[in-house]
């Protein structure tokens, strides 16, 4: 009897946190209740912005070797506009966490509308600059001719659309802050759908759609994130999140405002540091050729499916330590992080045991390339090697973001991606003549130095004094 009565708690847990209707405090919450509850929505919101990753790559991989390419060139330098939409809604979620943990609902709302309003400004400037230079930007980042000449369409649609991207991170930082992880989770459902059912229709014209390549997914994309953005101020302005925005929060506030740009400061520079680390392992990996760098993209794409929903975990630690702090209980906060943390290295310990045993099949979904698949399965594994590292490294570096503490891990990633993974993949590869395995062992060594390092920092407890 008692089995069944554990059984039937923890079915109404997933369907509660899938509906997400309850409204329960987070801070008085079982903890264990409290992260499965943050957790699964936040998992599942994390796995729907992968599967626009690997939604385009299914389709476009079918275009061959320069069209792949001209993907993975796109999207590692877009990494900036993610760096900075990630950075801002980090911040924004610690403070909208903190508000909605003292019970100031509407100092959520001002922290909300102002970072929106920091959103676009960004995005404005990266979009045009991005769309206007977009051959440019493939050329800088080693295309050949004749990817400049596939993809250059591409880049210019998916540069146009940074406001989209900007804003759908931006606005589901506001409701993962607040705790209405479900929400953000069912926008994603909804753009998602858009783009699975858009994709394949405009890179192959099919019926009356255009076939416009390549550019297909690009739009396909953009139509799918812009069709979310309006789902979330119709969220935001109708009330039905835990944060309603009005027409006297759409001004400028000052206090609010320099309170966010210091925040958003170090969680951008740290997002900085991580992606352009990761431009410059694909700038190496193209030096081997269109097929290394398709290869290391298909990888890549694959570990990011896996990696984004244990952020979501991650997050659910972070919103935790936010209204936890806020509610002036710095201690419930660090047994969510423990918590998280734990649950974290069980799930992606079985998902390195898959990738390790089955990178050929499951790289083989999305190519059938002869070359391409022996050089992706390759990468797959080795990145998988540090799988148990990263679920650790993931959880305490969103916590310490959760208390508004984005100082520890920029310098966190200055360290284990500046100072030690570009130079190592650099050596591996040319002065030890590995060749692109140079890149890809350098990510698992750097990324478990990472979690082993961020332990080290958590436990002096620093970030508990943190105020925002």
């Amino acid at each position: 009897m008692q089995q069944i009565s554990e059984s039937t708690g923890i079915f109404a847990s997933i369907r509660e946190a899938l509906r997400g209707d309850s409204h329960r405090d987070f801070t008085q919450e079982r903890i264990g209740r409290a992260i499965t509850l943050l957790a699964i929505p936040m998992v599942l919101e994390a796995s729907m912005e992968s599967l626009f990753a690997i939604v385009d790559m299914f389709w476009v991989a079918r275009l061959g070797s320069n069209a792949v390419a001209t993907v993975g060139l796109t999207e590692s330098v877009l990494t900036l506009l993610f760096a900075v939409a990630m950075g801002l809604s980090t911040a924004t979620a610690a403070l909208v966490a903190r508000r909605i943990g003292e019970k100031n609902t509407d100092g959520a709302a001002d922290a909300a509308m102002q970072a929106i309003l920091l959103g676009l400004g960004f995005a404005g400037v990266i979009g045009i600059a991005g769309a206007w230079f977009a051959p440019d930007v493939l050329r800088i980042m080693g295309a050949s001719d004749a990817i400049v000449q596939t993809g250059a369409g591409y880049t210019r649609v998916i540069y146009g659309s940074s406001a989209s991207v900007m804003l759908l991170f931006l606005i589901n930082g506001v409701f993962r802050g607040a705790g209405d992880a479900a929400l953000a989770m069912r926008v994603l459902w909804i753009a998602n759908v858009i783009n699975i059912l858009l994709n394949p229709l405009l890179i192959f014209g099919l019926g009356p759609f255009p076939k416009l390549g390549v550019m297909g997914s690009g739009v396909g994309t953009t139509i799918g994130r812009s069709a979310g953005v309006l789902i979330q101020f119709w969220a935001l302005t109708r009330g039905k999140s835990r944060v309603v925005v009005h027409l006297k929060h759409l001004r400028l506030h000052g206090e609010v405002m320099a309170t966010l740009i210091k925040v958003s400061a170090g969680g951008i520079f740290q997002y900085f540091v991580g992606v352009a680390s990761w431009i410059g392992l694909v700038r190496m990996a193209a030096s081997f050729g269109s097929i290394a760098t398709a290869g290391y993209t298909l990888a890549i794409r694959i570990v990011i499916f896996a990696l984004l929903p244990s952020w979501g975990m991650a997050n659910a630690a972070a919103t935790l330590v936010g209204q936890n702090l806020g509610a002036k209980k710095p201690d419930r906060a660090e047994q969510s992080v423990w918590r998280a943390g734990f649950y974290n290295m069980i799930f992606l310990g079985i998902v390195a045991l898959v990738f390790v045993a089955f990178a050929t099949p499951l790289v083989s979904i999305f190519t059938d390339d002869a070359g391409v698949v022996p050089v992706a399965s390759h990468a797959l594994r080795l990145i998988s090697y540090g799988y148990i590292f990263y679920a650790w490294g993931m959880v305490m570096v969103s916590s310490f973001n959760g208390a508004g503490d984005t100082y520890t891990p920029t310098v966190l990633n200055a360290l284990c991606y500046w100072v030690i993974r570009i130079p190592l993949a650099w050596w591996l590869s040319f002065k030890l003549a590995m060749g692109p395995d140079g890149v890809f062992w350098s990510i698992p060594i750097a990324d478990s130095m990472l979690a082993v390092i961020g332990v080290i920092a958590f436990r002096t407890g620093k970030w508990k004094a943190q105020k925002v």
